[in-house]
């Protein structure tokens, strides 16, 4: 309950102190005509940024119940797909079996047990987890490694690991890694341009995809985000944000969103680099449009969202989600019902 209402509070500071904001008659009128429009409590039209002034087509904007159609349908998801994106292990065996471009994955752990290539040895604590990684860096010359928690979603259970700090970094993540399942992957060696506006994080497209009736692949947007503040991901839940990409034109658009729990911020440039980002160009775009189409025929799961990297030589698939919240590519989107796919999307959503 006190989550909830430290939650609501900063929700009501947001809208208050935003300049941006529609007259407060309007926003009260607007929210009840959202509530009788969608049938449900206007959480969305707040948490969404519907009250700004630019958001005029607020009734394109999905409601909860619409989101829940779709990310819960039998129709446009199937478990056989379902399981190889949730699972980050099994996720990276597939693609990189089938030559499609993923980190190299170069160990996992089953809590205390690790494996790595064809050895496999049981670690007993965070000292001997400091021995592990610190022998693998000798080994291979790397100086870091990205460690996932193999189901967690939303930047939850992501650890940098790196040579230079590893004792700090072990003292302070070991504990969570051997009490839980994690991958191992090499980090993404990202493209300088993408470097240029933010280095410290792995900074991904998220693409949506989706399989029409007739079995043909879409694109339905594209979105591109960004970690700040020395943070290692780029995730919108752990304070990253977001901006539209020009699927035309490969290009960011416009400011930054950002959640509303992080502030709700809208920025024209990055606040570590200060680069601008709208008509900013995006390396090696239109290969990653064919790529997350052709990782569609790989995994056929009608609606997918795709996490893309920019690497130096081309883009990287990171993962795959079938449980896509729609919150962030509505908002990027600007409204996903006027979208011109979304109406079969709807109908297809049984």
């Amino acid at each position: 309950m006190k989550s909830k209402l430290k939650s609501l509070k900063k929700r009501v500071s947001v809208i208050v102190k935003d300049s941006n904001r529609k007259p407060f008659l309007q926003i009260i009128r607007e929210a009840i005509l959202f509530w009788i429009a969608k049938n449900e409590f206007p959480n969305f039209y707040f948490g969404k940024f519907l009250y700004r002034k630019e958001n005029k087509n607020y009734k394109d904007y999905l409601s909860s119940r619409e989101v829940d159609k779709i990310t819960l349908s039998k129709n446009l998801h199937h478990f056989q797909y379902a399981s190889i994106l949730r699972n980050k292990l099994s996720f990276a065996i597939y693609m990189e079996k089938h030559k499609l471009p993923v980190p190299l994955m170069v160990g996992y752990n089953f809590k205390n047990r690790f494996f790595k290539k064809s050895e496999e040895c049981i670690l007993q604590n965070t000292s001997d987890l400091f021995t592990y990684f610190n022998s693998m860096f000798e080994a291979t010359g790397k100086v870091s490694v990205f460690v996932k928690d193999i189901t967690e979603m939303g930047g939850i259970g992501s650890f940098l690991i790196t040579k230079q700090n590893l004792k700090e970094e072990i003292e302070k993540y070991g504990s969570y890694i051997l009490e839980n399942d994690c991958i191992h992957q090499e980090v993404v060696n990202q493209h300088e341009l993408i470097n240029k506006i933010y280095a410290q994080s792995v900074n991904t497209i998220r693409f949506d995809t989706y399989i029409d009736k007739n079995n043909k692949i879409h694109i339905l947007s594209a979105f591109m985000r960004f970690g700040r503040g020395g943070s290692f991901v780029d995730n919108g839940s752990v304070g990253g944000f977001y901006l539209s990409v020009d699927l035309e034109k490969g290009v960011l658009k416009g400011k930054s969103h950002q959640l509303m729990k992080h502030g709700g911020g809208q920025l024209k440039e990055h606040p570590d680099t200060g680069v601008v980002f709208d008509n900013y160009e995006i390396p090696y775009f239109k290969e990653s449009c064919e790529l997350v189409k052709k990782a569609v025929s790989y995994v056929p799961d009608r609606i997918i969202g795709w996490d893309i990297a920019i690497g130096s030589n081309g883009p990287v698939i990171i993962e795959g989600n079938d449980n896509n919240s729609f919150i962030t590519p509505d908002i990027a989107y600007g409204g996903y019902l006027k979208h011109p796919l979304f109406k079969e999307i709807m109908e297809e959503a049984k």
